[in-house]
């Protein structure tokens, strides 16, 4: 048994209260993932991440967990979710949980214990400072609602302190080293949970805030990073199939911290953003639009080139970079571009190297709804609304009324649904589905085969080659002439128009090609 599954993987992501509503509470539940299980093997996906899912108050969407070895209520029970690990397991999917590993919630027992003025063994759980007006430079902190005489750390929002897992470098009494056995019990307590959940059918987790645990480390982050390969060691040995994803966005720290994979997020001004969401600001401010693949943008690939291909070429041989359509966090990728934009860009992301993630909704374009905050959410709740899945009540989210749902469903009278996509032979759902298949198909396509960029030069197509195989994306809105390799001129995967005379691919406007 091995991690060799994530060679040919493709993963869904679902916001669990927000996919499919089985008893009318107005929250997605288990019971309802389990229902849609086929409908996401359809799809081409074979694994699955599901957002926080254990006993929680919700102040921010569960990712302040109040008991790890519990799950919400509101999902479903603990057998429910072990239901759901056999059902995707029976279909050839796998699962991840979202683990939460550098706080708790305020309401979690090892916390309460940890504020007790007596010493308890979890008095060091948690980083206390050793004075009630104490803070910590750098660090947010709270005082005030604790017996004990200190104010604790935060690790988030107010509702998040922070685990202790040490200081590379302590300068105060209370600051334990990452060698000091409070610390070490930290660690100990993680593999505990991760260990249960993997006992019941968990196939590895995503970690929230990966580079959080060690605080005032060093710039390399050398002592968050051997506490993660002292846990992937604990995976390796007692569970080698399992498999490990950061929310860290450098992978040549990620992977060599233990990590099969890290995601490429969406930092403003960066690689990743330049392809989607360039209108916002590395400042957070919002300005023209000048993503990659809308069809008017005259950007070029320099800047993901630049980002990207000093990742790969560091990592290539010791784990993926994964890209994502979108994420919880993220505005989705239909606020500024239109479907027939998205399918260029998704035709990218899921024939590039590494291990890529599809967010729920993302396949039928479901738009980014202008919300008020709910749980936590900010700007990211309009990216966490109800799957639509067809033009019955709620868009078939839940039968429940309306003013009782999670979120609101999209009002408009297009709103895209699933029912709709699914007879539509041209919609971006059964384009996500024929890329995909593409993927699985196409050894060179899944993520270790080789990549190389052709061309990418300012105006043109960008060219790549996997392996054997030579691919073009033409985004713009014109067509564009560009030299192939030699002896590549049969299409094995066209959409919009592409053929290839005396040794050029002639491609259309708003075009992907794979040529043989």
């Amino acid at each position: 048994m091995s991690t060799s599954w994530l060679k040919d993987a493709v993963f869904y992501e679902i916001y669990p209260q927000s996919y499919y509503d089985t008893n009318c509470d107005g929250i997605g539940d288990f019971n309802g993932i389990i229902e849609k299980l086929d409908y996401i093997k359809s799809l081409g996906c074979n694994a699955l991440w599901i957002n926080p899912c254990f006993d929680s108050p919700f102040k921010d969407a569960g990712y302040d967990v109040r008991d790890y070895k519990k799950v919400a209520p509101r999902y479903g029970t603990n057998n429910d979710l072990y239901r759901l690990f056999g059902e995707a397991h029976r279909r050839g999917i796998r699962v991840l949980l979202d683990l939460v590993p550098g706080h708790t919630s305020e309401e979690h027992e090892w916390f309460r214990m940890s504020q007790k003025a007596e010493r308890n063994e979890y008095s060091d759980r948690f980083i206390w400072t050793d004075f009630c007006f104490a803070g910590a430079k750098g660090l947010g902190f709270i005082g005030g609602e604790s017996e004990r005489n200190g104010t604790y750390i935060l690790n988030f929002f107010k509702c998040q302190p922070a685990l202790n897992y040490g200081f590379l470098h302590p300068t105060e009494p209370w600051q334990l080293g990452t060698d000091h056995p409070a610390a070490i019990a930290t660690r100990e307590a993680m593999k505990d949970v991760m260990r249960f959940w993997m006992d019941h059918g968990c196939d590895g987790f995503r970690v929230d805030m990966a580079a959080s645990l060690v605080k005032f480390d060093d710039e390399k982050k050398s002592g968050t990073s051997a506490i993660w390969r002292n846990i992937r060691e604990m995976m390796d040995a007692e569970y080698p199939s399992a498999a490990l994803v950061a929310e860290w966005s450098d992978p040549p720290l990620a992977l060599r911290a233990g990590y099969h994979m890290d995601f490429y997020l969406n930092h403003p001004g960066g690689g990743y953003a330049s392809l989607m969401r360039d209108y916002v600001k590395p400042d957070n401010s919002e300005g023209k639009d000048n993503s990659y693949f809308l069809k008017d943008s005259d950007h070029d690939m320099s800047r993901f080139l630049e980002e990207y291909l000093r990742w790969y070429e560091d990592t290539k041989d010791i784990g993926y970079i994964s890209m994502l359509t979108c994420n919880h966090d993220t505005v989705r990728p239909r606020f500024n571009m239109t479907p027939e934009e998205l399918k260029i860009c998704y035709a990218f992301l899921f024939t590039m190297p590494g291990v890529p993630f599809l967010y729920y909704g993302d396949e039928i374009g479901m738009r980014y709804l202008d919300l008020p905050t709910k749980e936590g959410g900010y700007y990211r709740t309009g990216s966490r609304t109800p799957m639509q899945w067809d033009h019955t009540r709620n868009l078939g989210f839940s039968g429940g009324c309306p003013d009782a749902l999670y979120l609101p469903v999209d009002p408009a009278e297009d709103a895209p649904t699933v029912e709709a996509q699914e007879s539509d032979p041209d919609s971006l759902l059964n384009f996500v589905r024929s890329v995909l298949a593409l993927r699985h198909a196409e050894e060179d396509l899944q993520a270790d085969a080789p990549f190389e960029v052709i061309s990418a030069e300012k105006g043109k197509p960008f060219v790549y080659r996997r392996g054997a195989l030579v691919l073009s994306v033409n985004p713009s809105g014109t067509g564009a002439e560009v030299a192939v390799p030699e002896g590549k001129e049969c299409v094995k995967f066209l959409h919009g128009s592409g053929e290839v005379r005396n040794g050029k691919l002639c491609i259309g406007p708003q075009s992907f090609v794979v040529l043989g």
